[in-house]
């Protein structure tokens, strides 16, 4: 696949501006990335400019601590579909993983894949900086039992961003079938063959243009 196609335009930082947001949008039409990636408040208007160009728009949920209840990242889930979103990146509740919750996390995850099911995919951020290896395997098997689309590595605001042993744990656990995304602290198009070779499909970056260029 071009790896255009396998990128996801971002844009979180939590001072973007409407100038910036344009960029992004700009870059992405004129490299066809898979999507872009901005916040909530920016999905309405990042849906109107990309209708018709096949870029889809995602956005987050829960994000970045996961912390929040699963109602309101079902809200969020909601009015995010209705503004023009297509694609939802939800944070788990690391603290209730942590805490050995699984029923939590799972009722959490499956809450969101619901409100989203038919109308957007659903990838559910792990935190992997956060968690051991063996949390890592669990989060990932309730997210694929709760019947998530991808499972991805980081939020780009915790300690650090995706790593290559990371992917290859996730893609190893959730299998073929399974999209996997890689996302923080990927800059380069070597960064992201490396990520995509261990396993990954997606590919969360605000460097887009400096790996496909």
């Amino acid at each position: 696949m071009e790896l255009a196609k396998c990128i996801d335009h971002t844009l979180l930082r939590t001072d973007a501006r409407k100038e910036d947001l344009d960029k992004l949008l700009t870059e992405a039409k004129a490299y066809r990335f898979a999507s872009v990636c901005v916040s909530p408040i920016r999905v309405a208007y990042a849906a109107h400019r990309l209708a018709g160009t096949g870029v889809a728009v995602c956005t987050v949920v829960g994000f970045p601590q996961g912390a929040t209840p699963t109602e309101v990242k079902v809200f969020e889930t909601q009015k995010a579909i209705a503004d023009g979103a297509t694609e939802i990146d939800m944070v788990i509740a690391v603290g209730m993983l942590k805490d050995g919750d699984e029923d939590y996390v799972k009722k959490d995850i499956a809450a969101v894949v619901s409100a989203a099911k038919g109308k957007a995919l659903v990838k559910v951020i792990i935190e992997c900086c956060l968690l051991t290896d063996e949390e890592k395997k669990i989060a990932c098997r309730l997210a694929k039992e709760a019947g998530a689309d991808f499972v991805k590595t980081s939020t780009g605001f915790s300690t650090h961003g995706a790593t290559v042993e990371d992917v290859r744990l996730m893609r190893e656990t959730v299998g073929a079938e399974m999209g996997v995304k890689a996302a923080g602290g990927i800059g380069s198009r070597a960064d992201a063959e490396a990520m995509i070779a261990a396993g990954a499909t997606r590919i969360g970056t605000s460097r887009g243009v400096d790996i496909v260029g």
